[in-house]
Formats: C-alpha cells, structure tokens, sequence
C-alpha cells in the first residue's frame, strides 16, 4: 500500500525495523494546541448547536480522534513536519469526501460533523508548516 504526501512523494507506511519505537521528534507548542483545539472545537460547536444534549454530541464528535489510529501505520507515528492530509489513509481526499456526504444523513451527522471539523483541523495545520 503507498500513499502520495503532500510533495508528491510516494511512500509506503513500514515500521520501524528495530524491537524499539524510533523516538518521535519533541512536541511544540504548536503540536499542543492542535490537540487542544480537537477538543475544544467539537465542545463549542455541540454548545452552540446541540444545547439541549451537548455533552453527548460531544463525545460523538470527540471520538472522531480515533481516525488518527492510521497514524500507526506511518514512520515515524508522529512528525510535527509532516502534512497528515494526503498522507494517512484515513486522511485522503476521497475520505475527506465520504466525511461529508455522510452529514446528510441525519443519523450520521454528529459523527461527520466530526470527523470534518477534525480534517478541517488538520488541514489548517498543513497551512501553518
């Protein structure tokens, strides 16, 4: 399986060959609030429009971080340089757009909502490196 980065490079997603994980590059400030703001985003968007049960739609659209389980399968896991749109599996184009065609179903939409908001997120960091 080979995914194409931003740069338009091909890469294969391998693990690291040693028994030990390959030390990841240190943690920014700027890593620390986009994982703050994968929190607060989704908590003021269920405040605002889903008062009534916003702690439920939260959660909802706060489980969205598990679509960042396909860090896994990169090498390094974690790259504070790397634009993860385009390069993790579940952070392609064509999953981009499956995200929001499933927020017409209404039974989807939290959970869409979501996982756009998370892509949305992930894309501005892009735009900062």
């Amino acid at each position: 399986m080979y995914f194409l980065n931003v740069r338009g490079e091909t890469r294969s997603p391998s693990f690291s060959s040693s028994p030990a994980i390959r030390a990841s590059p240190q943690m920014t400030w700027l890593s620390l609030l986009h994982l703050v703001l994968h929190a607060t985003i989704p908590g003021a968007v269920a405040l605002l429009f889903f008062r009534p049960h916003w702690k439920q739609a939260w959660l909802i659209m706060f489980s969205t971080m598990l679509v960042d389980l396909d860090h896994l399968l990169a090498d390094p896991i974690y790259d504070p340089n790397r634009c993860g749109i385009g390069f993790h599996p579940l952070h392609t184009y064509p999953a981009i757009a499956a995200y929001v065609l499933l927020l017409v179903p209404r039974v989807s939409r939290l959970l869409a909502l979501g996982l756009v908001i998370h892509m949305a997120l992930d894309a501005l960091d892009c735009v900062l490196i």
